[in-house]
């Protein structure tokens, strides 16, 4: 049997385009090594999954991070809206919560990957537990796929094999060398959305969460991000949203030399802040210093800040100085982070690097290489920020693809 197209992957990627694709009147065949499908797709976002963010496209691609301009035709042609109205009709309601992120209203991410793959066995697609191990060509173009167990004829194929984030899901990166060996030039690949090591003070204020705080990151004085939300600090260093979305400013895994400044008042200006210490010390002016900052600070940020303030912990607040309480404000506002390391790419979200896009046609996701082979999901080079923004990608690029490979069909 020839099929009209071979998927390779059944993740988030996979799963859309094997959906369009039958829906379509494909003959389509789904590889899926693993056997479960969508297995990164069943734990993103701590198992609830956060499938894309409600907004329009144009303030979409400012939190791409690479390559944004190639993912503007895919993305307006399959928007947030779209996918959204997608996962309503195939019987997953959705909610909105805090910065435009979408889930399901069940919170479960397994109802997504279950709905997915309902649709396209329910549209003919079938599903085998064979790995890709090469494409065959003829005449410079897709002819089969060779798997683990054989051949399989088909006249296209779509590349959805993932990165190298979360391997034990499937994401070892086959797909990178499957690419080179059909001539692409793949971007070296990086982790991205990933936390990061840092100097042995965060391992003393490990499982510490902060809210509402602000986060700057410099690559020697230069300011590479900063941005308003929340962390956390951990036996190794920092993560939480604020980080995962700094990492993808990185592009290199050792970080000694960068820093980050924490402004654990954002809501304050020095001048409102200062003012806030004076009133906090009248209140206290016979306590030890160390003892008169629990309505400033959380419990365990305070030893710590004491130190890195200079002010002797028993000193008593009406002894503290004009120029130490300056200091004081200084670090609330700029509590310094050394940095050492981006933890490894299996720990990461996505990862960033990939098929080099200048390779792939931005509307069909089709290699300019090789007729008939298509690209999507993370094994491109794109990444965007936390919040939704990397599953749309892959909705995006997989829909594309998709109706490309029928078009193609049409058209032959």
């Amino acid at each position: 049997m020839k099929y009209d197209v071979v998927i390779a992957g059944g993740g988030a990627a996979g799963l859309m385009a094997a959906v369009v694709s039958a829906r379509r009147g494909l003959q389509v065949r789904v590889l899926e090594p693993n056997g479960k499908t969508g297995k990164k797709l069943r734990i993103t976002g701590k198992g609830r999954c956060n499938l894309t963010s409600d907004s329009e496209p144009r303030p979409f691609l400012e939190s791409i991070c690479t390559n944004a301009k190639f993912l503007r035709s895919a993305l307006y042609a399959f928007p947030p809206s779209a996918v959204m109205a997608f996962f309503e009709e195939l019987g997953v309601p959705l909610k909105t919560e805090r910065g435009a992120r979408v889930f399901p209203v069940s919170d479960r991410a397994d109802d997504v990957a279950d709905a997915l793959e309902r649709a396209a066995r329910s549209g003919g697609a079938e599903f085998g537990r064979e790995r890709l191990l090469s494409v065959r060509t003829e005449n410079g173009r897709v002819a089969a796929a060779v798997t683990d167990r054989g051949e399989i004829a088909c006249r296209s194929l779509i590349l959805c094999t993932g990165g190298l984030s979360y391997p034990g899901t499937g994401s070892t990166g086959d797909g990178y060398e499957i690419a080179r060996a059909l001539g692409h030039t793949v971007v070296p690949p990086r982790a991205s959305l990933v936390p990061m090591e840092a100097e042995p003070l965060c391992a003393r204020l490990q499982g510490l969460s902060l809210r509402n705080i602000g986060l700057s990151l410099y690559e020697g004085e230069k300011l590479l991000y900063r941005e308003q939300g929340e962390m956390l600090f951990t036996h190794f260093g920092v993560s939480g949203p604020l980080v995962l979305t700094a990492s993808t400013y990185l592009r290199r895994e050792d970080l000694r030399g960068c820093r980050l400044e924490l402004d654990l008042k954002p809501a304050l200006s020095e001048e409102k802040l200062d003012e806030r210490l004076l009133r906090d010390f009248a209140e206290n002016q016979n306590r030890d210093f160390i003892n008169a900052l629990d309505a400033l600070l959380p419990q365990k940020l305070i030893a710590p800040v004491v130190e890195l303030s200079g002010i002797p912990p028993r000193t008593k607040v009406n002894s503290v100085t004009r120029a130490q309480r300056q200091r004081l404000r200084e670090l609330l506002k700029r509590f310094p982070i050394r940095l050492i390391r981006l933890r490894p790419a299996a720990e990461a979200i996505v990862t960033a690097g990939g098929v080099d896009v200048s390779q792939v046609d931005p509307r069909s996701m089709e290699s300019r290489l090789v007729p008939g082979l298509y690209f999507a999901g993370e094994l491109l080079d794109l990444d965007g920020r936390t919040g939704g923004f990397n599953l749309q990608i892959a909705w995006s690029t997989a829909h594309a693809a998709a109706l490309s490979v029928r078009e193609r069909e049409d058209n032959e």
